[in-house]
């Protein structure tokens, strides 16, 4: 499967959207600070992901919501509460 997420960050409340095969994997980078894009955004959740059996399907669907403002508002609709910081 190949994986397109959602994290945000703890510190600031910014979110980052990405591609990975293996999630757990990527994610355990994420978290550890040896991602460049978010290690000054420590620590982060992971708070969405969604799984495709193509790997072009999911980085189409990755460009979408990081390039484009509609691909994201839908997202962000969905996950209202979710993107919120909590407090």
């Amino acid at each position: 499967m190949f994986y397109v997420y959602v994290l945000r960050s703890e510190k600031n409340g910014s979110h980052y959207i990405g591609f990975a095969v293996d999630l757990r994997e990527r994610f355990q980078k994420h978290s550890k600070g040896l991602v460049r894009s978010t290690k000054n955004l420590l620590p982060i959740s992971l708070i969405y992901y969604e799984a495709y059996r193509s790997k072009t399907d999911a980085l189409i669907r990755e460009k979408r919501l990081k390039h484009f403002a509609k691909g994201y508002a839908s997202l962000k609709s969905r996950l209202k509460y979710s993107l919120m910081r909590e407090g």
